[in-house]
């Protein structure tokens, strides 16, 4: 995992991380090649499958994955809900 926290707050109360489109996903694994904090997994069975394995390991707000993927197979949540969900978060925690 990267972080414990993120501003603050809890890195598993946060809703960050890739999501893959599978109908636009070739499995060309450039997203597995990019990603330095093992967040991707293939299962292995009659097809290869690509997985979010370890979700808590993406760094808040990066999308860079996203970017390298040229089928754009790979979004993410809203930036802005997630800011306004951290931010409440912060909040309740005092």
């Amino acid at each position: 995992m990267s972080e414990e926290t993120f501003m603050g707050v809890p890195r598993d109360t946060i809703d960050w991380s890739p999501r893959i489109d599978y109908d636009k996903c070739n499995y060309c694994m450039e997203c597995v090649k990019f990603c330095p904090h093992n967040v991707y997994g293939i299962v292995e069975n009659e097809d290869k499958k690509l997985i979010i394995k370890n979700p808590n390991n993406c760094v808040v707000f990066c999308r860079a994955c996203g970017k390298a993927c040229g089928l754009d197979a790979i979004t993410f949540p809203n930036k802005a809900e997630v800011t306004k969900k951290i931010k409440q978060t912060r909040k309740d925690m005092k």
